[in-house]
């Protein structure tokens, strides 16, 4: 195996990582916005207010998303154990 196919192996790795985890990652961004900016308007400043609709809609998005994230979780596994024979020969 050359450093080439190992650089490559990695980096196709981090997409797939970057590619699972967006929409966890927009959907509690997306929350903590809004969240903020109810809490600006209002003046309410406590931490839980943030947090609690945070895990709710992480937790809605992973229930929505989960099926497309472990399809492509298992097709890039997949793929990887498929290519095992000629990376190592």
């Amino acid at each position: 195996m050359t450093p080439t196919t190992v650089i490559e192996i990695g980096r196709h790795a981090m997409e797939i990582t970057l590619l699972i985890s967006a929409p966890l990652f927009i959907a509690a961004l997306a929350t903590g916005l809004i969240v903020s900016i109810f809490q600006a308007a209002t003046q309410i400043n406590e931490a839980t207010l943030s947090f609690v609709p945070k895990l709710l809609v992480i937790f809605i998005t992973l229930i929505a998303a989960g099926p497309w994230m472990l399809t492509v979780m298992t097709d890039y596994i997949r793929r990887l154990y498929e290519s095992i024979p000629m990376l190592i020969g």
